[in-house]
């Protein structure tokens, strides 16, 4: 996606595998977080997601085209691509708080194994 290309593979890489220390991999854990509550929403509500340069629609592609090629092997079975109407109703409203989000949907999902 030349969209991922431009704004998002600075700090996750051409290969979704990020950058150490700074910046979680997208390859083989993206699609995880669509398995708990407030999963989804999280993807979206991340800042760099939140406030890319890039209109409700294109970025709707893009979350789709990220899961589908770093982590389409754990989509959950009834994974309903994101659409631009979700997006614009999430992306007002960015997380402040990124790795305490984070932390919590993992702690979820490891305590549903």
């Amino acid at each position: 996606s030349l969209d991922y290309a431009l704004n998002c593979q600075g700090c996750h890489r051409a290969d979704g595998t990020s950058t150490p220390g700074s910046v979680p991999a997208l390859a083989g854990s993206v699609g995880r977080f669509l398995r708990v509550p407030g999963g989804r929403e999280f993807l979206v509500r991340v800042p760099g997601v939140a406030q890319a340069a890039l209109d409700d629609t294109a970025l709707a592609d893009v979350l789709n085209w990220i899961l589908e090629r770093f982590d389409g092997d754990d989509l959950p079975r009834d994974f309903v691509p994101y659409a631009a109407a979700e997006v614009g109703r999430l992306r007002p409203q960015p997380l402040t708080n990124v790795q305490r989000v984070r932390r919590e949907l993992i702690d979820t999902l490891e305590r549903a194994k």
